[in-house]
């Protein structure tokens, strides 16, 4: 799969191609779904298949401090749409230019002279262009005249949940990771690289891995019990992680932090995928950094319990 960054990046790699186009938060079942049916079109029309993302995600652009939490970060769903078997992916930055462009320029501009779809698909529920003016209807009209073909994919359903970003957000805020498994495909994770912290926690005697969420907005918040896996050794443990912003000692910006059980090995630059297996309790600001170690402490000995009777 080959990643072109920005429609001006956009050469020769192909002359036509097969199309979907959205956020793609999260790359749910319902996304996958989308996908694996756009890439059955493409060996149909034996056409390389394309996946349009936007980064950031509007509504992050539009209004950042009230934007739904993020799922993923734009790494991760390179990742999780690449195990698909897609293409190309085009990531567009969504800019001010951008946002003011209407959805008839955006489709012949953009779809029909240069991207050539012949074929497009998106969800149900996807607007697109100024004031989100563009939908499947006016795709349709222009697909008459221009020789492509547009579909809309109906809402995925699981249990009589819908299949949404939204459905996974909430399970994940009220600590449901057996429906965010169900929605999602697979376990909710994190993935990231393992950077250098403060070294405070490793001074309190629970030294962490610290992990990057390049998100403003990570859909968890709290401490939690976890499963990490090392990308590059392919091992796996039980830790406990916090995810949030470290109010004790004034913290601005959201990070990941885990503390790995019975492990010391030295692991930074190294990548971990950290799946999200019970929540023990939400962060908190404490008085002292005794109480933070004293909670600590105690967080660790209860995600061990558990970590214990699951194994068992």
């Amino acid at each position: 799969m080959k990643i072109i960054r920005g429609i001006t990046n956009l050469k020769n790699q192909f002359t036509q191609c097969v199309l979907t186009l959205g956020n793609f938060d999260g790359v749910h079942l319902g996304h996958q779904q989308l996908i694996n049916h756009l890439i059955n079109k493409g060996k149909e029309l034996n056409l390389p298949t394309v996946v349009m993302l936007f980064e950031p995600q509007p509504l992050e652009f539009f209004s950042p401090n009230n934007a739904p939490s993020r799922l993923t970060s734009f790494q991760e769903k390179v990742i999780f749409i690449e195990k698909l078997g897609v293409d190309y992916i085009i990531a567009i930055p969504f800019t001010q230019t951008f946002a003011n462009m209407s959805a008839d320029r955006f489709i012949q501009d953009w779809l029909i002279n240069k991207l050539q779809a012949k074929y497009i698909t998106i969800g149900d529920d996807f607007r697109f262009g100024f004031d989100r003016k563009g939908d499947i209807n006016l795709l349709q009209k222009y697909a008459h005249n221009n020789d492509f073909v547009v579909e809309s994919m109906p809402t995925f359903v699981w249990n009589n949940c819908r299949i949404s970003s939204t459905a996974v957000r909430q399970a994940l805020l009220n600590s449901d990771f057996h429906l965010a498994h169900c929605l999602l495909g697979r376990d909710y994770t994190i993935q990231g690289r393992v950077v250098h912290g403060n070294a405070l926690a490793r001074q309190l005697g629970f030294p962490t891995a610290n992990i990057h969420l390049h998100r403003k907005k990570p859909a968890l918040q709290g401490v939690y019990l976890v499963k990490a896996k090392n990308s590059c050794s392919n091992q796996s443990y039980h830790g406990i992680a916090n995810i949030g912003i470290r109010p004790t000692i004034d913290g601005k910006k959201a990070i990941l932090e885990v503390n790995l059980f019975d492990f010391s090995d030295d692991i930074y630059g190294q990548y971990l995928d950290i799946s999200f297996v019970q929540k023990l309790r939400d962060e908190k600001k404490f008085d002292s950094l005794a109480e933070l170690k004293q909670q600590i402490t105690q967080d660790v000995c209860t995600a061990k319990k558990i970590s214990a009777q699951l194994t068992n």
